[in-house]
């Protein structure tokens, strides 16, 4: 029967197994080489990610571009280069005035306002002129009495009139008069009037205010002629009085150019600190409108120095090499802007003279612009601006 015989199992031939195994074998290698494909796309992508953040984290960012550094230029001359200092210098009216009244009272008028011009006798303020008058009655009404008296005296003179009393008389009319000149000029003084052609500078006191005889009531500037007081040292200061060797021009802030001046005065006696002399300067052509005593400004002293044809350098316009060849900084202009330029780095030779002062034996030829101060400051190619004066 069926169901009693054993169940069999179908027999495999003997190759069976290994063929299996080499199946299995081969399909463990091909995933393997499929997986390994695919883990070696993002492997060979990442260094190349890597490398990008690197180039964009090592990239420095773009800096602003800094403003050419100002450079103080000069033109190279012969005949000696004139050497130049600058000073500050302040402005000041030919002559400043404190007027007062001669007399005490209380001002009524006081039309000078602060910053106006005045004309020579313009009313300046005027007191109460009540009490100043009934002065000059009261003094002119004495003096007629003493006349008379005197007159009646002298028409009893010779009878019981002693001669001393005639002369008793004869002085109260002098006094009499002397007290009518004095009310008159009382009078005359309760006015005040601007003695020149000049600028009210300040109002010292109020309208209706009761001043004192010698109070100052108004600051008034003469300003005929403007002038600049600079202290300089003693060198300078010899040389300033020598003669036309030294030059001043004069800068003024917010101004469009320089102005000529000439020394018009200077005080004999040094400043305790500094040991310096006051030189004070006038302009000589009209200075602007709008300069008013009080106002800075850079006053230049140009001093020609004695160099026959030779070219003087100032030392702060060398440049050495550690072999101590000298150089200098030309200022080469844009052409779009002639205020700003590159320095050339150029070589030259240099002799000192018997006086210290550096001659330039070969270099750039005059007229050439070089950087005056500074210059060891500057690398070749640098972009500077020409330096002015301040507020300019």
């Amino acid at each position: 029967m069926t169901s009693l015989m054993p169940r069999l199992s179908p027999r495999l031939p003997s190759s069976l197994p290994d063929a299996r195994r080499r199946a299995r074998t081969g399909a463990h290698a091909l995933l393997t080489a499929c997986l390994m494909s695919l883990l070696a796309l993002p492997l060979s992508a990442f260094p190349v990610a890597a490398q990008e953040a690197e180039t964009a984290e090592a990239t420095p960012a773009e800096e602003p571009a800094r403003p050419p550094r100002p450079a103080k230029l000069m033109t190279l001359t012969r005949g000696g280069a004139p050497l130049e200092r600058q000073f500050f210098g302040r402005v000041r009216a030919r002559e400043t005035v404190d007027l007062a009244f001669q007399v005490g009272g209380q001002i009524v008028q006081f039309p000078a306002a602060e910053g106006a011009p005045v004309d020579d006798g313009q009313l300046i303020a005027q007191l109460d002129l009540v009490p100043f008058q009934r002065n000059l009655d009261q003094a002119q009404v004495n003096l007629d009495k003493a006349r008379r008296d005197l007159q009646r005296l002298e028409k009893l003179s010779g009878s019981n009139v002693a001669e001393v009393q005639i002369r008793d008389a004869q002085t109260t009319v002098s006094l009499a008069e002397i007290a009518l000149d004095t009310a008159e000029d009382q009078l005359e003084d309760a006015t005040l009037t601007a003695p020149f052609d000049g600028l009210v500078a300040r109002r010292m006191v109020a309208a209706y205010t009761t001043v004192s005889a010698g109070t100052p009531v108004v600051r008034l500037h003469d300003m005929s002629e403007l002038r600049i007081d600079i202290d300089v040292p003693e060198v300078l200061f010899r040389r300033a009085q020598g003669g036309d060797d030294v030059q001043f021009t004069a800068m003024i802030p917010g101004g469009t150019g320089t102005y000529e001046l000439v020394m018009r005065e200077f005080e004999a006696e040094t400043a305790e600190v500094a040991q310096t002399f006051t030189l004070t300067l006038a302009f000589v052509d009209t200075p602007p409108t709008a300069l008013l005593p009080g106002a800075s400004s850079t006053v230049t002293a140009s001093v020609m120095s004695e160099g026959g044809d030779a070219v003087l350098l100032p030392e702060t316009a060398l440049v050495f090499d550690p072999d101590r060849t000298a150089h200098v900084m030309i200022f080469a202009p844009h052409e779009d802007d002639p205020d700003v330029g590159t320095v050339v780095r150029t070589p030259v030779q240099i002799e000192i003279g018997d006086n210290g002062r550096v001659v330039m034996q070969e270099g750039p030829e005059p007229g050439t612009e070089i950087v005056a101060t500074g210059a060891a400051m500057l690398e070749d190619g640098q972009t500077v601006r020409r330096f002015t004066a301040i507020g300019k």
